[in-house]
């Protein structure tokens, strides 16, 4: 006999969390970088949250646990990023679980895959890419040898997709056809399309339908626009609702996004109870219960 499990009484999942500000190294005179950040999502304050507010504010929300990404950029701050991410997640591992990154400016392919190599060592379960902030496309051949050994190792891989506001380099590269081709070459891998890919929402769609492999992500985005009409998510809304439902994670990419606001918009669009209770944490434990990476020597 198959117990039905009622709504929302499943762990509520962020799968994706940046590391607080906090921990992180210093950017230095970073505001020609951040500046159409603050202008369109006003997140200003947001910048100085510590770890004891990501705590707070997951507790307000009902959020269970939440993955923290080592995402940065610009400059080259992933190995300090990684060892201190991997603190937090020892230090509170029943509420975090980590994602590291590799050094982008510039790509060193054996630096980089060392990088692998030590957040696997370090209990991480994933890399965070964000290509088009360093110029790069998705599929650049440089991130070839990143997804291979992530693969190797059973990481996940979340990789930056659609729009972002830093104003320096094109956003063409994260288009979710360079994802379809790196999702063709690494059919083993787990990818991760951050942000929903909009303004190119119905060909992420089409990316996830023909990879199984593809899961899709919605932090730093208000999910009460999936549901709007006229937004460019109506694709999304429909397909996320039964034939991409074991597909998609709830993510808030805080403190850019509010958790809470988050969690009650999402509950407020009317989507089945099965796929609210596998958006908001259902896929993702999927994720965190699957095995843990062996480093290799």
């Amino acid at each position: 006999m198959t117990l039905e499990v009622p709504p929302y009484t499943q762990r509520v999942v962020d799968a994706r969390v940046r590391l607080p500000s906090t921990l992180r190294p210093a950017i230095e005179d970073a505001q020609h970088l951040y500046d159409q950040y603050e202008a369109v999502l006003d997140i200003s304050d947001g910048w100085e949250k510590t770890a004891d507010h990501l705590r707070a504010d997951m507790a307000a929300a009902g959020i269970d646990h939440a993955i923290v990404h080592a995402e940065y950029e610009e400059g080259d701050f992933a190995d300090a990023m990684n060892e201190d991410t991997a603190q937090l997640v020892a230090e509170d591992p029943d509420r975090f679980t980590g994602y590291g990154t590799v050094t982008l400016q510039p790509v060193r392919v054996m630096r980089a895959v060392r990088q692998v190599e030590r957040a696997a060592a370090l209990n991480l379960r994933g890399i965070n890419l964000q290509p088009a902030f360093f110029g790069l496309t998705i599929d650049a051949r440089e991130l070839y040898p990143v997804y291979a050994k992530a693969t190797e190792l059973g990481l996940a891989v979340a990789i930056h997709t659609g729009v972002n506001y830093s104003r320096l380099h094109p956003i063409e590269g994260e288009r979710p056809v360079h994802l379809d081709q790196v999702a063709c070459d690494f059919p083993e891998a787990t990818l991760i399309a951050c942000h929903g890919a909009w303004p190119w929402v119905p060909e992420l769609v089409a990316v996830a339908r023909r990879h199984p492999n593809v899961l899709i992500e919605f932090g730093g985005l208000a999910p009460k626009y999936v549901g709007a009409p006229g937004s460019g998510w109506e694709l999304m809304r429909r397909f996320m609702d039964r034939a991409l439902r074991d597909q998609v994670l709830f993510g808030t990419d805080w403190p850019v996004f509010p958790q809470l606001r988050a969690v009650e918009e999402w509950r407020e669009l009317g989507l089945r109870e099965e796929t609210l209770a596998a958006l908001l944490g259902g896929n993702a434990e999927r994720l965190l219960l699957a095995p843990a990476p062996v480093a290799r020597a």
